[in-house]
């Protein structure tokens, strides 16, 4: 796999934006399995809370995969953002990672410009950003791989001034900043069923998703809510569980196949 570390200026960002792209256009003939018999697809990989955009290749094997699949992997740093665009100039992520970026690496690496080719996935707080940013632009992505997702949208409405850390992780003041008030949250299209709602009435082409979630995960039951909702609401969906909690122990094996998935291969 190709590797590139870039930054450009981020109209989004308001200052220069990094990311990482990794092109499976080295390998070599002997080497190259049916999928390259297509043109290259393209996977937005979103980091989690506290990470950086190296995580998804220092932690995990999905290089090899993505060699395998002819899948070119994009990389962004969204800080802790949770992928969302915020009120103040400088704090558009999801606009940086939804439309921005995409347009860019399109454009500079020459990469399919086709919603059938072009994926998004993340883990934690990037399960998030996967999950919210495919369902903004349906129109953009196909399908969209969501891990132990920080879908945490009504404990943050919950949240009140001066109480506790939600999940011992962060406090009011963050949320808001990331979420907006907490109490308009659940109504506004910073919350994922808002969109899925919106996407609904409108009779829009729906983008494919797939959740996974570790049974004794400290974000199973926000995953249940979720999943309880895509349900009442006819929003087709790929849903796996297993034994686990929030680490890597629970997602190299649904990397693997959430990636089976994206391409279509029937799960064994």
């Amino acid at each position: 796999m190709a590797l590139f570390h870039g930054s450009y200026f981020s109209d989004a960002l308001r200052r220069g934006a990094s990311f990482s792209i990794y092109l499976p256009n080295d390998i070599a003939p002997e080497f190259r399995s049916k999928h390259f018999e297509r043109p290259t697809k393209t996977l937005f990989l979103l980091h989690g809370y506290t990470g950086t955009g190296d995580d998804w290749v220092k932690d995990t094997t999905i290089l090899s995969l993505a060699a395998q699949y002819n899948l070119a992997l994009v990389c962004p740093s969204g800080e802790n953002s949770f992928y969302l665009d915020g009120a103040a100039t400088g704090r558009k992520y999801e606009t940086f990672v939804g439309v921005e970026l995409v347009d860019y690496v399109r454009r500079t690496f020459g990469l399919s410009d086709k919603r059938e080719d072009t994926f998004i996935g993340g883990i934690s707080m990037g399960g998030f950003g996967a999950v919210h940013t495919g369902l903004a632009y349906p129109e953009t992505f196909s399908k969209i791989v969501s891990l132990s997702a920080a879908l945490i949208t009504h404990k943050v409405a919950a949240m009140k001034p001066g109480g506790p850390d939600l999940d011992g992780v962060a406090n009011y003041d963050y949320y808001k900043l990331m979420f907006g008030e907490p109490e308009k949250l659940l109504e506004s299209r910073n919350n994922p069923e808002t969109l899925v709602k919106e996407l609904m009435a409108a009779g829009k082409a729906l983008p494919e998703l797939y959740l996974a979630i570790g049974t004794e995960d400290f974000l199973y039951e926000d995953n249940q809510i979720f999943r309880r909702f895509l349900t009442e609401q006819g929003f087709p969906f790929t849903y796996r569980e297993g034994p686990g909690v929030h680490d890597y122990n629970f997602w190299h094996p649904h990397i693997a196949s959430s990636l089976r998935w994206l391409m279509g291969e029937a799960e064994n």
